[in-house]
């Protein structure tokens, strides 16, 4: 079936990347945020399976409360600083690595 050139050019996104659509609709830093802590709470429950904790004996480990545990896992709170998620990764027999890469 043959488009025509104005079907083609109605929809100004046809052709564009997800990224610039993000982008352009101001939403893109806050995507890419949560992705990145919907990834790294998925890792940090998957270390805590393989190494049999639980959210209780990882707090305890941690010494913190259950809750910012659970903060740590909810891959929509991107409010988790640094020095959490290194405490988390060294209980959990790991070192934290940050990277800065090109955009």
């Amino acid at each position: 079936m043959p488009t025509s050139r104005t079907a083609k050019t109605r929809n100004k996104h046809r052709g564009s990347s997800l990224r610039s659509f993000l982008k352009e609709d101001g939403v893109l830093k806050e995507v890419d945020a949560t992705a990145l802590k919907r990834a790294l709470a998925l890792e940090v429950a998957d270390l805590m399976e393989k190494g049999d904790f639980n959210k209780s004996t990882l707090a305890a480990k941690m010494r913190t409360s259950r809750a910012a545990i659970n903060r740590i896992l909810d891959p929509n709170n991107t409010s988790v600083t640094l020095t959490t998620l290194n405490k988390v990764a060294r209980c959990l027999g790991r070192k934290l690595k940050i990277e800065l890469v090109p955009a």
